[in-house]
């Protein structure tokens, strides 16, 4: 751990009920504090010595859609979208602004009850998987899937959060 914060974190909640977002913040910076201290552990560039910021955007699944419609041609809501400020690819140096990270909270609630998480360690998932995507990470390939999902979990872990991709304890 350095001496100052890993993250700087801007929330907005611009639709949807999200209730004490407070929580949501602290959960969020956690989230990203333990995602830039392994990604610190494997990239070739080191983080800039001032925290780079992130956005967090709190929707609710109409905005999702619209958003996920205009951008991805795909007219319905999921439950993260990333949008980095800057393009950069794995191992790449970021800038002092990430990017945003869009959460939609009726499908991100649905699909925690689906999978039987709990609410709180599925959101840590997906702003995880989100900051991933703004360190240009993806998961359209195959072997980029397994790589991501292997990040992931590691992460995740490290926060004392069960394996998403399976039914295993964190290792």
């Amino acid at each position: 751990m350095t001496g100052h914060p890993a993250i700087t974190l801007a929330v907005a909640v611009e639709a949807g009920e999200w209730g004490d977002v407070e929580a949501i913040e602290e959960l969020a910076l956690a989230a990203l504090d333990a995602a830039v201290h392994d990604l610190a552990t494997l990239e070739v560039q080191p983080f800039p010595q001032d925290a780079p910021e992130v956005s967090l955007v709190l929707a609710d699944d109409a905005m999702m859609a619209d958003i996920n419609s205009q951008w991805r041609n795909l007219p319905k809501p999921t439950n993260v979208l990333s949008f980095p400020a800057f393009p950069l690819v794995p191992g790449g140096k970021p800038g002092p602004m990430l990017g945003d990270i869009i959460l939609a909270r009726e499908t991100i609630e649905r699909e925690a009850g689906e999978l039987g998480k709990p609410l709180d360690a599925h959101l840590a998932h997906l702003i995880i998987h989100g900051f991933l995507h703004l360190f240009g990470y993806d998961h359209i390939e195959n072997n980029d899937a397994e790589k991501m999902e292997a990040i992931e979990t590691r992460i995740l872990a490290s926060l004392g959060i069960s394996d998403p991709y399976g039914d295993t304890e964190p290792v």
